[in-house]
């Protein structure tokens, strides 16, 4: 987390500290400490969910979502710098996650030509199979939000996109490849536009997590 960031995150705490989500008086009191307090608990039920996956493989938890960011993400991507700022964990545990999965023949090193020292991971068809086995897990929260309408799956996704855009601001969310902070993303007509898709950005239309990511300082 960046100094600034610290302070903010700083003023937060002392700021809410004595109104404790965790104290059911103050939690049924207060709607706000309700909203935090469901949300601490579906942070609960996704890694139940995944520990119960990763158990089946043998697996830790951050094994798994390893393999399931490699699959889905840019071999640049796929390296122990870039994977612990997007796990927020130090290299070091990184590196110990990737030797048990190459122990396990889920990943293979590939060298990057222009550093030897340097190298990106790449899944092996066992890890393919580990991904296909285990990125189930959100299937509950799949099921419960395709049964939702329209107008509240809306509000429900437009919630999400600001709170995990107010985290990344503050540090709390470290990588964030959003269309916010996107290089692509512009003002047109008085309203959000992505210059690569050349259309305009609804609510509906931000992404979290990109494939054409692009910072805005890279502009």
């Amino acid at each position: 987390m960046l100094p600034c960031c610290r302070h903010i995150y700083r003023a937060w705490t002392l700021k809410y500290h004595r109104m404790s989500v965790f104290d059911l008086n103050e939690q049924n009191r207060h709607l706000d400490n309700k909203i935090v307090a469901g949300l601490e608990r579906l942070s609960q039920v996704f890694r139940t969910l995944l520990w119960e996956k990763a158990r089946e493989q043998g697996l830790s938890p951050l094994q798994v979502q390893l393999l399931l960011f490699m699959q889905y993400h840019e071999e640049s991507q796929n390296n122990v710098s870039y994977l612990a700022a997007e796990f927020s964990v130090t290299k070091p545990t990184i590196s110990d996650a990737i030797k048990i999965l190459e122990q396990k023949k889920l990943i293979r090193k590939l060298s990057v030509s222009s550093d030897s020292r340097r190298y990106s991971m790449q899944l092996t068809a066992a890890g393919r199979k580990v991904v296909r086995d285990t990125e189930n897990f959100t299937a509950p929260f799949s099921t419960w939000i395709s049964q939702v309408k329209l107008p509240q799956k809306e509000l429900i996704w437009k919630a999400i996109a600001d709170l995990i855009r107010t985290l990344n601001q503050t540090g709390v969310i470290t990588v964030q490849r959003t269309c916010y902070t996107c290089r692509h993303n512009s003002i047109r007509n008085g309203m959000p536009f992505c210059n690569l898709l050349n259309e305009k950005l609804t609510q509906n239309n931000i992404r979290i997590d990109c494939p054409e990511y692009t910072p805005q300082e890279q502009v």
